[in-house]
């Protein structure tokens, strides 16, 4: 068997579901043109996808076909997309760059960008709701749901609420997990769990350990990011490097040091594939991205 080729299954995730997000956004009307091209423009500005690519690789895990993850993996970005919208403003991080092109509020202006973010996350739920893909109505409702609590006040705005009224304050780092499993991983956990719930035939079982790995992975993407804003350069992060340090925030490599931080992802990575390890070479595409997740470089 040859071995799993992670960059190209990375670009055939992205081109599947970049084809979904278009055609949504595609449907809108032209009754407010400007607020259409916002969408698109925080859409569309070179995102790596990790959410939709969680979501197409936990169906395939749990034995079903990722064509059915479709309009979940084009739901799950329009929230993302939207949250980095909101996160970039200038009441929240007040950031000017996102993957290395002008944030949404500079391109446009900082109410387009308001906006745009408010009518991504409905067009998200309008999806799940109206996608043809065949579902059955109770999972349609169950994926709806996770969507919801995952981003909601149980989940990513909670994060990010504790995370702004965390700057300048002394954090344990209990207290700093608690914000990032919210603020980052509860739509990590949720990506993994929706793409799994489109197969009709998924356990419990396999819904319990996914949720282990993704678990794992949601903290260990935010405890690179953090890593990466010491380390990287702001070219290469496309976002401003030490972003988080002039904001006052405490990071894995504030609280812990910088080799213990890399030390507590690749424990987090090696925790979320041993979460995997009743499933077959199927689950392959999740292994291979707990370790990409740790060792990306943007």
């Amino acid at each position: 068997m040859s071995a799993f080729d992670l960059n190209r299954y990375l670009e055939q995730c992205q081109r599947q579901v970049n084809t979904r997000l278009a055609f949504w956004l595609e449907q809108q009307n032209g009754l407010a043109p400007r607020l259409v091209e916002a969408m698109n423009y925080a859409t569309f500005n070179g995102g790596k996808r990790v959410r939709p690519v969680l979501a197409y690789a936990a169906a395939a895990a749990v034995g079903g076909d990722p064509l059915q993850a479709d309009d979940v993996a084009a739901a799950l970005e329009m929230v993302h997309s939207y949250s980095l919208v909101h996160d970039d403003l200038p009441s929240m991080d007040n950031d000017d760059l996102r993957r290395g092109k002008p944030t949404c509020h500079i391109a446009f202006d900082e109410a387009t960008a308001i906006l745009a973010g408010d009518a991504l996350q409905c067009l998200a739920f309008e999806v799940l709701a109206c996608s043809p893909v065949e579902l059955g109505a109770e999972v349609r409702l169950r994926l709806i749901r996770l969507l919801a609590t995952n981003s909601g006040t149980r989940g990513m705005a909670g994060g990010q609420a504790l995370d702004l009224a965390a700057e300048g304050q002394t954090l344990t780092l209990e207290a700093l997990e608690t914000i990032h499993r919210h603020k980052t991983g509860c739509l990590i956990r949720a990506s993994v769990a929706m793409g799994a719930l489109t197969w009709p035939q998924v356990s419990e079982a396999q819904l319990s350990a996914l949720d282990h790995y993704a678990q794992a992975i949601g903290l260990a993407f935010q405890v690179q990011d953090d890593i990466l804003d010491v380390v990287g350069d702001t070219q290469q992060l496309g976002k401003q490097q030490g972003a988080d340090q002039a904001l006052e925030k405490v990071t894995y490599p504030s609280l812990l040091g910088l080799e213990p931080a890399r030390q507590k992802a690749r424990d987090l990575c090696n925790n979320a594939v041993a979460a995997l390890a009743d499933f077959d070479q199927r689950a392959e595409p999740l292994r291979q991205l707990a370790h990409y997740i740790v060792s990306r470089s943007h």
